[in-house]
C-alpha cells in the first residue's frame, strides 16, 4: 500500500472513533415536554400493537388510507422495510415491553436476506435502522455480519467516476443520484470502525462531497435527482422526483440532506459538513414558507401555499437532525435548534398530528405525504414519520441525563 493511502486509512479509522464531533452545548428539557414524551411512548406501545396485528405473515407495513379503512403492506424489498422494526425496537429501550422485542425479532428474520441486496442504495434505511439498533442495543456477532453484508452491498452501487452511490437503477446511460441517499452513508462509516476496512469511509465522504458539489444550489436548497453521466461524471440534468418542480425546495428532501450532513460531520469531525448543515438549518428555518408551527409543507414552493398539504414526516425528521445539530452548532444556533425541535416534537404530539389509539391503522402520526406527483401516500401515515418521531423524542429526553 502506497504512503498516501496509508496516510488516508489512519485518518479514516481516527476520524471515525465515536464522539469525534465536539458536543459542546447542553440544553435543559422542559418537564412538560418530558411529560407529553412520556404519555407519547406509551401510546406507541399500545398503538403498534394495534399495527401488528394488520400484518399477514411476511408483510411490513407500508401505510394506512384513513378514507377508505385500506391498510397499504409490503415485502422486506420495499425502502421502508427497516423502519417498523428499527421502531420496535427504540421503543422498547424505553418501554421494556416484551411484545416489542418479539415483533422486532420476528420481523428482523424476515428482512436478513436483503444484507445481499445490490440492486437498492437504501440499504442504510432498511438495514442500519433495524439491524444497526439491534446491535446497538444486544450486539452479536450475527448481527454484526449482517450489517457488514448490507455494506458491501451498498458499496457496489459507487462509482468512482461519478464520485458517488447510485441510488436507482435506470438506463444505462444515467446515473441517478437523490438527496435521500445522504441517509445511507452511516452504515458505512459503521462499517469502517468495526472492520478498519476505510474503503467505506472514504465512498462516504466522496459522495458527501459530491453531492454538496452538484445537489446544492446557492441559497442552500437541494434538488432531488441529478443525474449523472456514468461515463465522464458529467452533470446531465438536474430535476425532481417527488418535488412540486424542478426547481422547488422539496421539504422531505430538505430534511434529508440536514441530517445527513449532521451525521458526516459527527463521523468526520470536518466543519465543512458542519457548515453545510448550519446553513441547511437556516434555509429550512428562515424560510418565509415555513408555517409558524415548523411543520413543513410537503415542498417549500408548492402552489397553494398556505393550503398546501403539511408533511408530519419531514417534521420529525428535521426535529430528530436538530436536536443532534444543536450540540455542535454555536451557542444561539444550538438554542434556535433545540428550541425548534421541543415545538416540533409538541405539535406533532398533538391530536391533530398523534393518533388515538386503535385509530390510523397502528401508525403514530397522521399527515404525511410520501410522493405527491405520483399521487401515492397523499395525507397519510408512513413508518419513517413514526421512526424520526420516536427517535427524536429519545434525543430530547437525552438531554434530561446529562
Amino acid at each position: 500500500m502506497k504512503l498516501k493511502n496509508l496516510a488516508f486509512a489512519a485518518a479514516c479509522l481516527l476520524f471515525c472513533l465515536p464522539g469525534v464531533a465536539q458536543q459542546q452545548n447542553k440544553f435543559t428539557p422542559q418537564p412538560a415536554v418530558l411529560a407529553i414524551i412520556k404519555k407519547d411512548l406509551a401510546d406507541a406501545d399500545a398503538q403498534y400493537k394495534v399495527l401488528a396485528g394488520k400484518l399477514n405473515a411476511e408483510e411490513f407495513p407500508k401505510t394506512y388510507h384513513p378514507e377508505t379503512g385500506k391498510q397499504e403492506n409490503s415485502g422486506s424489498g420495499w425502502w421502508c422495510s427497516g423502519f417498523y422494526p428499527g421502531t420496535l425496537l427504540n421503543l422498547y429501550e424505553e418501554i421494556p415491553d416484551k411484545f416489542l422485542i418479539d415483533e422486532a425479532d420476528r420481523m428482523l428474520a424476515l428482512l436478513a436476506k436483503e444484507q445481499y441486496n445490490t440492486h437498492t442504495h437504501d440499504l442504510g434505511f432498511m438495514m442500519y435502522c433495524s439491524f444497526g439498533t439491534a446491535n446497538r442495543l444486544n450486539p452479536t456477532p450475527q448481527y454484526k455480519q449482517k450489517l457488514i453484508n448490507s455494506a458491501k452491498s451498498l458499496s457496489t452501487r459507487f462509482n468512482p467516476k461519478v464520485g458517488a452511490i447510485k441510488s436507482w437503477d435506470s438506463k444505462p446511460s444515467d446515473f441517478l443520484v437523490i438527496i435521500d441517499n445522504m441517509m445511507n452513508l452511516e452504515l458505512l462509516f459503521w462499517a469502517t470502525r468495526v472492520t478498519g476496512d476505510s474503503s467505506y469511509y472514504k465512498i462516504a465522504v466522496t459522495h458527501a462531497n459530491t453531492t454538496i458539489k452538484n445537489h446544492y444550489r446557492p441559497d442552500y436548497s437541494s434538488y432531488h435527482v441529478i443525474n449523472y453521466n456514468p461515463e465522464t461524471g458529467a452533470v446531465q440534468e438536474k430535476k425532481t422526483a417527488q418535488g412540486f418542480a424542478n426547481e422547488s425546495a422539496w421539504a422531505r428532501g430538505q430534511v434529508w440532506g440536514l441530517y445527513g450532513f449532521t451525521v458526516m460531520y459527527r463521523e468526520t469531525g470536518d466543519k465543512k459538513y458542519l457548515n453545510q448543515a448550519n446553513n441547511i438549518a437556516k434555509f429550512i428555518l428562515d424560510n418565509p414558507n415555513l408555517p409558524a408551527d415548523k411543520i413543513p409543507y410537503w415542498d417549500f414552493n408548492a402552489p397553494n401555499i398556505p393550503n398546501a398539504l403539511r408533511d408530519a414526516s419531514a417534521g420529525a425528521i428535521m426535529a430528530s437532525a436538530l436536536l443532534e445539530l444543536c450540540k455542535y452548532a454555536n451557542k444561539a444556533d444550538g438554542r434556535r435548534y433545540f428550541n425548534t425541535a421541543e415545538s416540533v416534537i409538541k405539535t406533532l404530539s398533538s391530536s391533530h398530528y398523534r393518533a388515538a389509539i386503535g385509530t390510523n391503522g397502528g401508525f403514530i402520526l397522521k399527515h404525511s405525504v410520501g410522493h405527491f406527483p405520483a399521487s401515492t401516500e397523499i395525507d397519510v401515515p408512513l413508518t419513517y414519520a413514526d421512526y424520526y418521531f420516536v427517535e427524536a423524542m429519545k434525543r430530547y429526553k437525552a438531554f434530561a441525563r446529562k
